[in-house]
């Protein structure tokens, strides 16, 4: 079997492919090192160094090889920079999502795999429910993912290719990037504390979340990629029983980490969704999803990594494309 993964170099996308190798497959990775780490991608598959958006080498790719599955996780995850770099975020996700399904159902792959997100719910009523809550997307981010999926299904709907989108839930672990400062809270957290420097928290910190360890996900991931009885589905995948605070989740990693100043408060982001986290009740039934790891092991492994790693400066590797009294001073002052 060869399989096709992208954003490989990410945290879901390594994982997967690691995961992958170990059952035999054929592994394909795409990344274009702009949200992970190069030596996150296994020894032993084949990597193509390239953007998703490059639609011309992105054909070329599934031209030379027969996929039968596709694992689109690649894409520019920010959806609070997306309120302020509107033009790069939904380019790049609607652009590089439509660029490999169009390859996909060109050289009839058997089934295409979607990353969505949590945000493509927006600010309703929690907890978030595939077929019942009515998608409200409130930010780019949310809106574009939400659009690509529904292109997604309208292209396997005309050429009768399977599909199912998994809406990960603030999944974490080894291997995902740290030296971001627009995303992934709990990593820059960390990190920042390891440099002896106060964690940031936005608005009051009372945001309420769930936090999913990758190590739970993949297994989930595997039945949505190869299960026949699992097809055309929309399933969030993540815990539904263990909320925090933004709040909550600085004191455990402080704690753990024996820091004792406290975090520095900056003004709200726009658009920020309060309280986000979704019922797990599908993927219970329908891929035997379990929380088995808790939050405060999944920290300890994301410790142990950037230990392990080193610590590292922040990259502020994307421009501000509106840039007023509302943008954080946060990212305009890069002061994380």
């Amino acid at each position: 079997m060869k399989i096709l993964i992208t954003g490989v170099a990410g945290l879901i996308g390594s994982n997967l492919a690691e995961y992958y190798k170990k059952k035999n497959f054929e592994v394909f990775g795409i990344d274009n090192l702009s949200g992970g780490y190069e030596s996150n991608i296994p020894e032993g598959i084949e990597y193509h160094n390239v953007s998703c958006e490059d639609r011309k080498k992105i054909f070329d790719i599934f031209k030379k090889n027969k996929f039968d599955y596709v694992a689109h996780c690649a894409a520019h995850a920010y959806e609070g920079l997306s309120v302020f770099a509107p033009h790069l975020i939904c380019t790049n996700i609607i652009s590089s999502s439509v660029s490999i399904f169009s390859a996909a159902v060109n050289s009839k792959v058997k089934r295409i795999i979607h990353f969505s997100s949590m945000a493509r719910y927006g600010d309703i009523e929690t907890p978030f429910y595939e077929d019942q809550s009515i998608p409200k997307p409130i930010d780019p981010y949310g809106i574009a993912k939400l659009a690509s999926e529904n292109i997604l299904i309208s292209l396997c709907k005309a050429f009768d290719v399977e599909y199912n989108i998994v809406v990960p839930h603030n999944v974490i672990g080894p291997n995902q990037k740290y030296n971001d400062p627009y995303r992934n809270v709990a990593s820059i957290m960390i990190n920042k504390i390891l440099k002896n420097e106060r964690p940031i928290i936005y608005g009051d910190g009372e945001q309420k979340r769930c936090f999913s360890d990758i190590d739970d996900c993949i297994t989930c991931i595997d039945k949505m990629i190869l299960d026949k009885n699992v097809k055309n589905q929309v399933i969030n995948i993540g815990p539904d029983e263990e909320f925090v605070t933004i709040n909550e989740l600085s004191n455990l990693i402080s704690n753990k980490l024996k820091f004792n100043q406290p975090p520095i408060y900056v003004t709200d982001r726009p658009l920020e969704v309060k309280h986000a986290y979704c019922s797990s009740d599908k993927a219970r039934k329908l891929l035997n999803y379990k929380t088995k790891i808790p939050l405060s092991k999944s920290i300890d492994k994301i410790i142990q990594f950037i230990k392990t790693k080193g610590t590292m400066d922040f990259d502020y590797n994307f421009d501000l494309e509106i840039n007023n009294k509302r943008t954080p001073k946060t990212w305009k002052n890069k002061l994380i």
